[in-house]
């Protein structure tokens, strides 16, 4: 069937795949491409995101273009599309896999008008040999898939993908679809501005998979759980499965003692080579093996339908994080598991992974951490929080009993009292303070927030302490899911009450809780484990000590040199010329003159003397291609408008501006931010403060706000860190 032939998306469905009817909105959003428009899709997995970009791409003149991050799954759909038709020039992929000879068949086939799909890097599409490459060809449509990729508060951030629309710019007017799996509202917002589709149709469907049972278990010792685990499997025979771990250690670990105990087993970690790594997840999609152990940070592209049981022996990064990975259990519409491990001494491990992060990073990652724990210490209908998660309101009632805490539902108390001094603080508090901060009110602890805004002479210091912060964490929780209360995640997680917690505030009605489970704290020498790390570790150990090096020569702190995720990015690119050290995250033309050239030194011997192939593809970093929004902050700032007034103009808060001056800084951008400084604070208090950072061993807030004895407050510490970072590191 040609073009011309395919006169309806359900002929050439039939045609194409076989299938003689679409699901859900497949069939809305394909015509709404066909018609040239931009479209955003939100599609669980296993709903048939796929076939809304690749229908219309083989329905269309020309090659559309299908942005993707993982390269295994990149070669996963390029053999299924392949599966469907004859010739296997239909669809290729572009990324750093392939060969010259290979891209030159590609680009051939593409040229000859064979190719009606091509998966690309987004690496790979900033190439301007790329670009120039594609202006030569009819690109029918952009589909940027997995488009959480873009917002820092997804569980997946690239900053490559944040260029995408520029890139896509120089290609002209070509109609966009953005597809994902999992977007919360501010995820959902961040993407489509980014890619500037503000006004593209949304096509958003439930997040529930009715399929899926989710149960939490107690994490014990090492060997307790993994018994546990080995004894689940045996229970399940011939049943596909994938487990989840933080660690490649860990992974190796499962994988060898599943396999000593009949279990056929394979590992799935960046350590291993490519051919491996694709060796291994061919041998679980051919069911040679019926277990995949794998990284949660390095992820899996894999299709399999029948996946019917997702283990997450450690606790995710995030609630998206854990929603995708468990995803992939029963895509095929059967009933399948997904079990987590729960121990809240991971909780303290993953917190400690950030501490040495930018701050913005520790915000935003402290956020998404509390919302997994909430959903794991939860004794409500797990189905319905994960679902409010995601901005969908649902009834537990539904749920079928398709979660442990439905299907063995915990003993209820009366809250009413508790929920109704919950809801009479947050309405005082006037939506200007977080959880932890509520918590402390109503536990009477005198701690540098309660003190600062006098809240410890407020009626309500100390009258909950007789129960514990678990329980009033418990009741905010419940309040939220309720409706009583709204977390503001964009003000970084401000609790408000709503139009619906005032009303019952007039009105309460009974309220009951189910009793949260208690999970004990278990720490297990042999279960220490570090977050998945792709760089040089022997390298990364260098560049450290090169910067307590230079530092010391500098009689400046470390950190002032190159931050941790700089020495990452460096231990993973092996940058060896300027030009390539700009690529690196964090590091501005002004810090590479300054100090860069001991680090490439010591990184081009470092390669020649162990043979180091290095990556021929750096990545470029966002920073460099400032946007409109952030220009004109930079120019705000150099007419030294006030702080606030710049906040007030842009419409946002104080706190959010901050957030992004310190993105802007600590990316390396200089600032003269010093008449900011001048409006609070005398000239000899900045000379304090600015010796003060001098010597500090920390950026942290905290340390140099308790260091003054509260001489000064936490934001005028913040501002002179901003100050010190852009005069000194910049």
């Amino acid at each position: 069937m040609t073009d011309a032939e395919t006169t309806s998306p359900i002929e050439a469905l039939k045609y194409y795949f076989g299938f003689d009817s679409f699901k859900g909105n497949q069939e809305t959003i394909i015509n709404n491409l066909l018609d040239k428009k931009d479209g955003f899709v939100i599609m669980p997995t296993g709903a048939g995101k796929s076939l809304c970009y690749q229908l219309p791409a083989l329905m269309l003149p020309g090659t559309a273009i299908i942005i993707s991050p993982l390269i295994a799954l990149m070669k996963n759909q390029v053999d299924q599309i392949r599966g469907f038709n004859d010739d296997e020039s239909i669809a290729h992929f572009l990324n750093s896999s392939l060969s010259k000879g290979d891209i030159l068949k590609v680009k051939d086939d593409i040229m000859s008008k064979k190719t009606k799909m091509l998966y690309i890097a987004p690496e790979t599409l900033k190439k301007e040999e790329t670009i120039d490459f594609l202006k030569q060809i009819n690109v029918s449509f952009i589909a940027v898939d997995e488009a959480h990729c873009i917002s820092e508060w997804g569980h997946d951030f690239r900053p490559e993908y944040r260029r995408i629309k520029h890139i896509v710019k120089e290609l002209g007017n070509i109609p966009m679809l953005a597809l994902t799996a999992t977007a919360t509202p501010k995820v959902q917002a961040d993407i489509q501005k980014n890619l500037h589709m503000m006004d593209a149709q949304l096509f958003k469907s439930s997040f529930n998979r009715h399929n899926l049972y989710y149960e939490v278990r107690p994490k014990s010792n090492k060997d307790n759980t993994i018994k546990n685990i080995v004894s689940y499997i045996k229970s399940k025979p011939n049943r596909s499965g994938i487990i989840y771990c933080l660690s490649r250690k860990k992974v190796e670990e499962i994988a060898e003692i599943l396999n000593v105990n009949g279990v056929k087993a394979l590992p799935y970690h960046a350590g291993l080579d490519a051919k491996t790594r694709a060796k291994h997840q061919d041998a679980f999609l051919m069911e040679d093996v019926k277990v995949i152990v794998a990284t949660i940070a390095f992820g899996m592209g894999i299709d399999k339908p029948d996946v019917r049981f997702v283990i997450h022996y450690d606790i995710p990064k995030s609630l998206e994080g854990y929603y995708q990975e468990t995803g992939r259990a029963g895509r095929d519409g059967i009933e399948s598991d997904c079990l987590l491990y729960y121990n809240p001494a991971d909780i303290e491990k993953l917190e400690s992974f950030m501490k040495d992060k930018p701050i913005n990073e520790q915000e935003i990652g402290g956020l998404l951490i509390y919302e997994t724990q909430s959903f794991a210490e939860s004794s409500g209908c797990r189905r319905k929080m994960l679902l409010h998660y995601f901005g969908e309101q649902y009834n537990a009632e539904n749920c079928g009993k398709m979660c442990d805490n439905c299907r063995h539902p915990k003993p209820t108390q009366d809250v009413t009292t508790e929920v109704e001094m919950m809801l009479g603080l947050a309405e005082d508090l006037q939506g200007k303070f977080n959880i932890q901060h509520i918590v402390e009110v109503f536990m009477g602890e005198r701690t540098q927030s309660t003190t600062t805004y006098s809240h410890d002479l407020l009626p309500e210091f100390g009258s909950g302490k007789h129960k514990d912060d678990h329980f009033w964490k418990a009741i905010l929780r419940m309040s939220m899911l309720n409706g009583y209360l709204h977390k503001d995640i964009e003000n970084y997680g401000t609790i408000k009450l709503t139009e619906k917690g005032a009303a019952w505030l007039k009105n309460p009605q009974r309220e009951e809780m189910a009793i949260d489970q208690h999970f004990e704290r278990v720490v297990d020498e042999d279960q220490h484990f570090e977050v998945e790390a792709v760089y040089d570790e022997e390298l990364f150990s260098m560049l450290k000590d090169m910067v307590k090096k230079v530092a010391k020569e500098k009689k400046l702190p470390p950190y002032v040199i190159f931050t941790e995720p700089s020495l990452e990015d460096m231990a993973m690119k092996y940058p060896i010329t300027n030009d390539e050290l700009l690529n690196i995250q964090g590091v501005s033309t002004g810090k590479a003159q300054k100090y860069g050239k001991p680090f490439l030194e010591l990184i081009e011997k470092y390669v020649d003397d162990n043979g180091i192939e290095r990556p021929q593809d750096m990545v470029v970093k966002s920073v460099v291609n400032k946007s409109g929004s952030k220009v004109a902050l930079i120019q705000n700032i150099d007419k030294k408008i006030s702080i606030a007034d710049i906040a007030r103009g842009r419409g946002s808060s104080v706190e959010e501006l901050m957030l992004e001056l310190e993105q802007l800084v600590f990316g390396g951008t200089k600032l003269n931010l010093r008449y900011a400084a001048d409006a609070i604070l005398d000239k000899d208090q900045q000379s304090e403060i600015f010796e003060y950072y001098k010597q500090s061993q920390t950026d942290d807030l905290e340390d140099a706000v308790k260091y003054f004895d509260l001489d000064y407050t936490h934001d005028e510490m913040r501002l002179m860190r901003l100050i010190f970072i852009a005069e000194v590191a910049n």
